[in-house]
């Protein structure tokens, strides 16, 4: 009988973690959800589905300790982590003069340093398995810059300099580390972004729409599976054709 993959979404709580959920639920995945202070919206994704497929797990990311626990916790539960995706983040805006460094910290704990921390932890059952996929959400903003987005910038940079020498760590293993870098999607951090700025940066994209977040979540499948062994180290550039 073919095992039953297990997937640890971080910041299954958000917009975009929202509607992953449903695409790998589907796709016959068992589901690790995790969430940070809120899970009313994650309850309500997941309201239908069998507690012996879907646990949540509550967990500060940027605490190691908080992290080892977690994952402990889920292979307990599931017995394996196939699929670790990191979609957890946290967006700051303003000039780098005008910059708190406790902003830069908490930008930089969340985005980096958190999913180093993850994939630190979840590596010891991939490695121990001889399978493993692991996918961080970078962005755009790390590629092509953006006025008042130094710290949101360093972190996504950081995802990409660390995804290529990770990759070369596990290989060998037929585990796989990639990152999607984002465009503008219709989920997520947008929300926050002011009507007015949200039609020009439409009018900046090549397709002259936000993305469809089922797409993301069928790429995210794709890379997540069994027949993308060959494609790691990599960023996968998602974003309309806004940078190529």
């Amino acid at each position: 009988m073919k095992k039953e993959k297990v997937l640890l979404l971080v910041g299954a709580s958000g917009g975009l973690g929202n509607r992953i959920i449903p695409v790998f639920h589907e796709a016959g995945y068992k589901l690790a959800l995790h969430y940070k202070s809120s899970h009313t919206a994650l309850e309500q994704t997941i309201r239908n589905y069998s507690a012996r497929d879907c646990k949540i797990y509550q967990a500060d990311i940027t605490n190691e300790k908080d992290v080892a626990r977690m994952i402990y916790d889920v292979k307990n539960d599931f017995g394996s982590v196939d699929v670790l995706i990191n979609a957890a983040g946290v967006t700051a805006s303003g000039m780098s003069w005008k910059t708190q460094a406790e902003t830069w910290e908490r930008t930089l704990a969340i985005n980096l340093t958190g999913p180093f921390y993850t994939i630190k932890h979840t590596l010891p059952i991939m490695r121990e398995s001889g399978f493993g996929r692991i996918l961080n959400m970078s962005s755009i903003v790390a590629q092509k810059g953006m006025v008042g987005t130094s710290a949101y910038a360093a972190s996504k940079s950081g995802l990409i300099g660390m995804v290529k020498s990770i990759s070369k760590e596990v290989a060998d293993k037929n585990i796989t580390v990639n990152n999607i870098a984002l465009g503008y999607f219709d989920a997520g951090m947008i929300d926050e972004v002011p009507e007015e700025i949200l039609e020009k940066i439409k009018m900046d994209i090549p397709k002259k729409t936000l993305g469809d977040p089922l797409e993301l979540a069928e790429c995210i499948l794709y890379l997540c599976g069994e027949k993308s062994s060959y494609l790691t180290g990599q960023t996968i550039n998602l974003n309309g054709g806004l940078y190529a």
